[in-house]
């Protein structure tokens, strides 16, 4: 008796974002990477708007007709990269479903070979990502020079059940400067916290938040150009039906004195980008806006807050503790 053994071919091959997002929006919920950042609207978005002469490498892997995994990937001169750049992302990864890293990245290794790129430069990997182990191992093995480099810190607090037990859980200087700022805010004023969730109270009232970012530093006043301002309003447009998008307002005595918008994604909340009116820093209304922000998704029952790039003091203040995010770049001559 002769048995006969079917061995299921695994290749790489070229997508686009029209014939690959709906499975990669199955997918990425099984994937380590799974975040907003890496979903096919928010990459689409990006690309439609600031691909300029860049050429699109969407790559998936198959074993068979099953998807193993997605790479978002342009290639611009002589650099290939994951589409984005660090200045609207927070988070890049390749989408790898559990369990089929040992397939997909020699496959995907194997492809990109094949790609014009002298340098391969890839940005915002968390500290958690397979990618960091797998791939300079495949370079290395194929003549390439590789290194990491620690790009930033990403802040991030695991939520309690309750408002109370987060508040049990801060140092205590911060938990009591916390309390204090509360009852100050609250002193001989009127003062509340409100969100807007869909798409058409939201495109009203970015003016607001876009006036109240630009009062918040020169900083931020500066990257708050026209085209990023008209992006903001396209990541609105986009994520509000999908219930992904919260602008929040504080308003004190009817006035409106700090903003942030957070995005609400695979139970946790990421705090994207905020801003105050200097007039009321007394009050710290900046950093109380962002606490009822915590305390909303205590109580809408979500895991962790995710603050989400850069070491800024108010994260530590409000219990954030640092992962890592790291670039990784591999050279071939």
């Amino acid at each position: 008796m002769t048995t006969t053994t079917t061995t299921t071919t695994i290749s790489a091959q070229k997508e686009s974002f029209e014939s690959v997002s709906c499975e990669w929006e199955r997918i990425l919920p099984h994937t380590d990477a799974n975040t907003i950042f890496i979903t096919p609207w928010w990459q689409r978005l990006w690309w439609q708007r600031y691909g300029g002469d860049a050429s699109l490498e969407i790559l998936s892997v198959r074993r068979g007709d099953e998807l193993l995994g997605i790479a978002p990937l342009m290639v611009r001169g002589d650099t290939l990269s994951f589409l984005g750049d660090t200045d609207l992302f927070d988070y890049h990864d390749f989408l790898v479903r559990d369990g089929c890293e040992s397939d997909f990245y020699p496959t995907l290794w194997q492809h990109i070979e094949n790609l014009d790129w002298k340098t391969l430069e890839l940005k915002s990997l968390r500290e958690s990502s397979a990618t960091l182990e797998r791939l300079p191992a495949l370079a290395q093995a194929n003549g390439c020079a590789s290194s990491i480099t620690e790009e930033d810190v990403s802040p991030y607090a695991t939520l309690q059940p309750s408002w109370d037990e987060y508040l049990s859980g801060l140092r205590k200087k911060d938990r009591h400067e916390l309390r204090r700022k509360l009852r100050r805010l609250n002193n001989g004023n009127s003062a509340r916290q409100y969100t807007c969730e869909d798409a058409e109270t939201i495109a009203d009232a970015m003016p607001e938040f876009f006036r109240l970012m630009r009062a918040s530093s020169q900083d931020k006043d500066g990257f708050l150009t026209a085209d990023r301002e008209q992006f903001f309003r396209e990541l609105a447009r986009e994520l509000a039906p999908r219930g992904q998008f919260k602008l929040f307002f504080l308003e004190l005595n009817d006035v409106r004195v700090a903003s942030c918008i957070c995005f609400d994604y695979g139970g946790d909340y990421l705090l994207y980008n905020s801003g105050y009116d200097p007039e009321y820093s007394a009050l710290s209304v900046g950093l109380l806006n962002k606490a009822l922000c915590i305390q909303d998704a205590i109580e809408t029952g979500k895991a962790s807050f995710d603050f989400l790039r850069g070491n800024e003091r108010y994260k530590y203040n409000l219990g954030g503790a640092n992962q890592s995010i790291h670039e990784l770049v591999i050279r071939r001559d």
